[in-house]
């Protein structure tokens, strides 16, 4: 009976030292600010949901931003088109004005050699003291003056008379009298052609900058392929970086001339 007794006191005197023990390690944590407990784990700015917001955002606006490119580029593309039409049908009329004026040029070439041959008549008959002669050559002269000599060669002649020139093709800017229209349609039609080219060019780069987003629009739609969330981030990474520069660069080309988008809804 003793030797039970001694056994139960030391059992209890067992699971006292253990519950001693245990209020002690408690009590040691909280006085050491909870120690023992488990620290809580830092959460990253990057998470599945942000990655599929940001890559829903970037989609909507690589959408928009590809809609724009092929817009402005078609109209580049027809502002082109009418530049080359216009360029050749007044290049066409600059050739007939150009043609218009030498063939008036050469007629007041011929009238004027004419008219050089009455004046030298005229000298013979005032040597020969042909007063009769002289009066019937100076009308004829004035005829023939009148119903040839284009308002050009006229005011040569009257500019010759004034200056004592030899000829009236002497004139100052007497050719650009006759060929200026011309030359004016050249240049213009130069200018139209050049136009032209260059919105051809436009068009082009904004073809690229389609050519652009597309790329990001397809790096966009397999960004949810991957499992891995920092496989994720590189490749939306890589999809911002091409986005951003191709947004800059379009936005580095000169909109069409005359350009107005509040004209294609009826205001100016």
């Amino acid at each position: 009976m003793a030797e039970e007794n001694k056994v139960e006191n030391t059992v209890r005197s067992a699971e006292a030292d253990v519950n001693i023990s245990d209020a002690t390690a408690a009590d040691g944590a909280f006085e050491n600010g909870g120690s023992c407990a488990e620290k809580p784990k830092k959460k990253s700015f990057w998470n599945e949901n942000k990655i599929e917001v940001i890559t829903a955002i970037l989609l909507g606006m690589t959408a928009l931003l590809t809609a724009w490119a092929t817009w402005i580029g078609s109209l580049h593309g027809g502002i082109q088109a009418i530049n080359f039409t216009k360029s050749n049908n007044t290049s066409s009329e600059a050739g007939t004005a150009y043609d218009y004026a030498l063939q008036l040029f050469i007629s007041d070439v011929m009238t004027w050699n004419k008219i050089v041959d009455y004046s030298f008549e005229m000298t013979l008959a005032e040597i020969d003291h042909d007063q009769k002669k002289m009066d019937l050559l100076k009308e004829k002269v004035q005829n023939y003056t009148k119903q040839n000599a284009s308002d050009i060669l006229t005011e040569g002649i009257d500019w010759m008379k004034e200056s004592d020139a030899a000829s009236p093709f002497e004139m100052p800017g007497i050719y650009e009298k006759y060929f200026g229209k011309a030359n004016e349609m050249y240049d213009e039609a130069h200018e139209l052609l050049k136009e032209g080219q260059n919105d051809n060019a436009r068009g082009d780069a904004y073809n690229l900058a389609t050519v652009l987003f597309s790329m990001v629009l397809f790096l966009l739609g397999i960004v949810g392929v991957f499992k891995r969330l920092p496989n994720r981030i590189m490749i939306l990474t890589i999809a911002v970086v091409i986005l951003a520069g191709a947004t800059i660069y379009m936005l580095s080309i000169p909109l069409p001339t005359g350009f107005n988008v509040f004209s294609f809804f009826g205001l100016k």
